[in-house]
């Protein structure tokens, strides 16, 4: 399986979405854990990198 690119700051597109009824998220942590904030409600969660990798689509916006 090829390892997706992403980097801090991005906005990246979730394969489901969060209860507000967004799908995009700002990558804010990256290590082991995954830290993202949802842009539609603010909301923060930590994933394991693994389990990020598989909900995670695509890049929507790459961070300056």
């Amino acid at each position: 399986m090829e390892r997706k690119s992403f980097g801090l700051g991005d906005i990246v597109r979730m394969k489901k979405q969060h209860p507000c009824g967004s799908y995009n998220w700002e990558v804010t942590r990256m290590g082991a854990d995954i830290k993202i904030k949802c842009q539609g409600c603010g909301r923060i969660v930590m994933l394991p990198r693994l389990q990020f990798e598989k909900r995670m689509i695509r890049v929507e916006k790459e961070a300056h």
